[in-house]
């Protein structure tokens, strides 16, 4: 027997070995792409779950926004409702008070002055004395009548303090140098102590007299002075207790 191999038999084998070495390309291409889809799966897969934890974290955080929008309006609500109340009480107070205070005894209204059974007005303007006049009657008074020594001190004290140089209702209007109230009666000769140094002067046509720092002047009627309101305070009947 021959130690050559059979020409024939190596192609054979020859062919065998290309046939396993081509199968086995296949095998690992095969292999590959099987390894490489299974990656892009999970790769997928992967991406998957982020998105899907996104949108669970997003819709919580919108859910936990929308409960903080909810208290927060809750509570606006209800700070609503007690400040309401609140001014509610308020109102019923002041109401309940104003009741209170329209039941006392109040002899002058609120910005008039009383003294010995009068209320006096005294202005935070100036006008002439015929329109000062108009004033005071308008609210059912008068310019100052004087009646008494203490009334003419109450009443120039008002003056000094203030500085605010004021009508009274006296006036020689009628008949020059016949002084006369407004009310028709004539000025007492005891008043005329009142007068200050040197007046009545009569300068320039001088018929009403105001209220100057240290005692009466005459003066033009057309000036503007403060004026002086007086008027009967109101009496307080009280209810008798049984």
């Amino acid at each position: 027997m021959s130690d050559s191999k059979d020409p024939t038999a190596q192609e054979l084998g020859l062919l065998e070995e290309e046939e396993l070495k081509t199968r086995g390309t296949k095998f690992f291409a095969r292999d590959l792409g099987f390894r490489h889809a299974c990656g892009l799966k999970n790769f997928a897969g992967n991406m998957g779950c982020s998105s899907l934890v996104l949108l669970f974290l997003f819709f919580m955080f919108l859910a936990a926004f929308l409960v903080t929008i909810l208290v927060q309006v809750f509570k606006f609500h209800s700070s609503l409702e007690q400040e309401q109340s609140r001014q509610e009480e308020i109102y019923q107070e002041v109401t309940q008070l104003k009741a209170e205070v329209d039941r006392l005894c109040r002899p002058c209204p609120w910005d008039w002055a009383f003294f010995q059974g009068n209320c006096y007005f005294f202005s935070k303007i100036q006008r002439n004395w015929h329109d000062s006049m108009t004033a005071c009657q308008e609210v059912g008074a008068q310019l100052v009548v004087i009646k008494s020594t203490e009334e003419q001190d109450f009443l120039q004290l008002q003056t000094s303090e203030s500085k605010h140089f004021s009508w009274m209702g006296l006036s020689d209007l009628t008949h020059e140098g016949t002084w006369q109230w407004v009310d028709g009666s004539p000025l007492q000769s005891s008043f005329m102590n009142y007068w200050d140094k040197g007046e009545p002067n009569n300068i320039r046509e001088e018929d009403c007299v105001e209220f100057g720092s240290q005692g009466w002047n005459d003066l033009g009627c057309h000036h503007l002075r403060f004026w002086n309101c007086k008027k009967s305070a109101t009496s307080c009947q009280r209810e008798e207790v049984q």
